[in-house]
């Protein structure tokens, strides 16, 4: 399913959201207010905040598939994509009848209870739907007989599961243990072994990127794990692809990782028939027919067309991504149909669009048009470093973005930057140097910048740079901290002025290690590079 945040004020439900990286999630308000079994309105009457699952029965699955095959529609993969896809819909009348159901699991603000099954019965006490197989265990064996039991029973279950998750019961020892990313320590999920099953590879297609990046995918005669349909999975390289010496034709092992991600497993020779055919990888981009290219340095081979369609095509699914522009409601799905329509040409051209422009679409209520054009405006103003993240500059990840516009402060800068200027940067090297020069180099490039902003986009540039006790110094992080989040971590480390790399070199002032560190230790002391525990760091930044 997909995990919810629920807000109660005075026992009335105000507001509904996905969970979404951690600390941003989407308002899903009035699609959350038609699932029955989320309470509209509860007895306690103080501020609480409840976290849960929505998801789709087996059965509800099964009738919509019917649904969409009688209407010559496309089918969906799993119950876990309705159900993400029903809650984020633009119109709650389709959320309506689509008969989501809800388990809540966890209470995060508003009550204190000394434990986790407190908690569940709290919920219970509310009105909150919880699940009835949830189950307090005194010890590890009871834990893994749990396991078993659930494994057996699995198939029995109304809705799809991979696995338990395995939580300390005494809330004072699981806030004590702390968070690594979004992942609390204090809880643990416990997957069933992979599912898998046997299937023949009818082809190998090619999926272009964004940046070019050629990725083999073997289209496979469908075949159910675990109750979903599986018909493709991905083999990464050419160099993957000769490793498990596949074929078309072959007969192979697929798996899914954790349930979720099909995966080629082995190829069974002993079953070909002499008919299977060598795939032999493209030298032309099987979208423009530009040839071409590969450096010595990674597997992928790259289209280096700019106006290729197909990367233009997922260069816009990008530009609207969470980390980008992040528009809500406009999926893939919309922008290939906003394309097939001729409706728009780049990114750009989404900030022209009229209400009436969508409602001609088919299946586009006057409600659901109004709520995507509202979305688009509402992102018209955005960060320096979310815009150029936005811009899909090949080797430039969100970071990097982040160092790009502390340092040069304006979208101007960037673009008149000499290559010699991006060696002040302390966490730029040559290779992102040379990308971010060259596309600001290109005419077309440059004439998309001048669209995007008649169009009425507003870059906010950051404020000046800090002049912190920390300014000048540059931190690497590696291990897990145990009393600070290490995104948090690096906020504070900016605030005070410092900058932060993912990497060590000469450049760096201090590496901070935590539990568990890598091979970024090893190359700190050889570089004689101050290396900080977390006690040392949490004194710096104090």
């Amino acid at each position: 399913g997909l995990a919810i945040e629920l807000k109660y004020e005075n026992g009335v439900l105000q507001e509904g959201s996905t969970r979404g990286d951690g600390t941003v999630g989407e308002d899903i308000t009035n699609n959350i207010k038609t699932v029955e079994a989320i309470p509209l309105s509860i007895e306690y009457k103080k501020n609480l905040v409840v976290r849960g699952e929505v998801f789709i029965s087996k059965k509800e699955f099964e009738a919509i598939n019917k649904l969409q095959s009688k209407n010559n529609l496309p089918l969906y993969a799993n119950p876990r994509n309705i159900a993400a896809g029903s809650v984020r819909q633009l119109d709650p009348k389709i959320t309506a009848v689509r008969k989501l159901d809800s388990f809540a699991y966890d209470i995060i603000l508003g009550i204190e209870n000394h434990t986790h099954q407190e908690r569940h019965e709290l919920l219970k006490k509310f009105g909150f739907k919880t699940n009835a197989s949830n189950q307090y265990c005194k010890s590890l064996e009871e834990v893994l007989r749990f396991y078993e039991r659930v494994k057996n029973i699995r198939n029995k279950l109304t809705y799809e599961i991979d696995g338990i998750v395995v939580i300390i019961n005494n809330n004072a020892i699981f806030e004590k243990l702390g968070v690594v990313g979004k992942a609390p320590r204090g809880a643990i999920a416990f997957k069933f072994a992979q599912s898998q099953a046997i299937t023949v590879i009818e082809d190998i297609k090619i999926q272009v990127g964004r940046t070019g990046a050629m990725t083999p995918v073997a289209v496979l005669k469908s075949v159910q794990i675990s109750g979903i349909t599986i018909t493709r999975a991905t083999l990464h390289n050419e160099d993957e692809i000769r490793r498990l010496g596949v074929k078309i034709g072959d007969t192979v092992i697929v798996g899914r990782a954790g349930d979720v991600i099909p995966d080629i497993i082995k190829v069974l020779p002993q079953l070909r028939t002499g008919k299977e055919k060598e795939f032999i990888m493209p030298r032309a981009c099987p979208s423009c027919k530009t040839k071409l290219q590969k450096s010595d340095t990674e597997a992928l081979w790259r289209c280096p067309n700019p106006r290729c369609f197909a990367r233009q095509r997922r260069s816009f699914y990008h530009f609207v991504s969470r980390a980008s522009f992040n528009i809500e409601g406009l999926g893939p799905k919309i922008i290939d149909r906003l394309l097939s329509e001729g409706l728009v040409q780049d990114p750009s051209d989404l900030f022209s669009l009229k209400e009436g422009d969508i409602k001609q679409l088919e299946r586009f209520g006057e409600k659901s048009a109004e709520n995507l054009i509202k979305s688009i405006e509402e992102k018209k103003e955005i960060s320096l470093a979310r815009f150029m993240y936005s811009l899909g500059i090949r080797n430039i990840g969100a970071e990097t973005t982040i160092d790009l516009a502390r340092h040069f402060r304006s979208l101007e800068n960037i673009k008149n930057a000499k290559l010699q200027d991006f060696d002040e940067i302390v966490n730029i090297g040559p290779i992102v140097a040379k990308s971010v020069h060259e596309w600001f180099s290109q005419k077309d490039n440059l004439k998309f910048l001048d669209k995007l902003k008649k169009a009425g986009i507003k870059i906010k540039n950051p404020p000046k740079k800090a002049k912190g006790k920390l300014s000048g110094k540059t931190f690497v992080f590696t291990g897990t901290l145990g009393s600070i989040e290490r995104e948090l971590a690096k906020e504070k480390v900016r605030e005070l002025g410092g900058n932060i790399s993912e990497s060590v070199s000469f450049k760096t002032s201090f590496v901070v290690v935590g539990l568990e560190p890598g091979s970024k230790v090893s190359k700190a002391k050889k570089l004689g590079v101050k290396i900080l525990d977390e006690k040392e760091f949490l004194k710096i930044i104090k």
